[in-house]
């Protein structure tokens, strides 16, 4: 079971969402408008927030940057743009799944109980085990998946929940080369998806290690292969 916020101007999609989501147990509320939800979001603890795009008050894509400063609360579009470009700025801007309408309930369904997953620490977020309770270091980068806290050379990083998710993943297997279907399996807990995903979040979480596909020091990419995180030269030969 989980808090639901709904955020959907359209009523005939509002009221079917609100129906799927309580006969599967949820607890849901629902706005019609960015501001009602901006309202609930910081007054009233939520699980995971489903956000449509076309409010009647602000772009969802606005509303999205928003909640993102005023909370880490788990946040799925439901749109009916299927734009590739708009789709990875929003990803960029801290969504953490999106759906393009018409949807069915089984995949909301299914989207939801992976999203959930992420954010309570299931398996692929380095939640489980003794292990996990203690920090990673690779080179100059220090992880503790307890405190969901990554160092870079003293340097707290600020990540998004995903390039955690990501970054303590592969810092778990220093200099392996993991394959980008077990990345979406293990990271997005999805047996499919878009290798885009995947690399959105690559490109993003290099800026913050301050390095580039180019030039890369933790993060290599294997074309056709997969993603590894070792560290750099000079940490080994320190």
């Amino acid at each position: 079971m989980a808090r639901v916020l709904v955020v959907e101007d359209d009523q005939f999609v509002r009221s079917a969402l609100i129906r799927h989501l309580t006969e599967a147990s949820h607890t849901v509320r629902s706005v019609g408008t960015a501001l009602e939800a901006l309202r609930e979001v910081a007054h009233v603890g939520f699980d995971v927030v489903i956000l449509d795009l076309g409010l009647p008050d602000l772009d969802g894509a606005e509303a999205l940057k928003m909640l993102r400063g005023i909370t880490q609360v788990p946040v799925i579009i439901a749109t009916a743009r299927d734009d590739e470009a708009e789709i990875v700025r929003l990803l960029n801007d801290g969504a953490d799944d999106y759906l393009v309408k018409p949807f069915s309930v089984e995949h909301l369904s299914a989207r939801m109980a992976a999203v959930l997953r992420r954010a309570r620490g299931g398996p692929g977020t380095g939640g489980a085990g003794a292990e996990a309770d203690r920090a990673i270091r690779v080179g100059g980068l220090a992880i503790d998946p307890l405190r969901r806290q990554a160092v870079l050379d003293g340097r707290a990083l600020d990540l998004t929940r995903r390039e955690f998710d990501l970054l303590a993943f592969l810092a778990q297997r220093p200099g392996v080369v993991v394959p980008r279907r077990e990345l979406l399996a293990e990271v997005w807990q999805q047996s499919y998806g878009d290798d885009q995903t995947i690399d959105v979040h690559l490109s993003w979480l290099r800026r913050k290690l301050g390095e580039t596909a180019a030039n890369p020091r933790y993060l290599h990419t294997l074309r056709g292969v997969g993603v590894k995180l070792e560290p750099p030269l000079e940490s080994s030969r320190a």
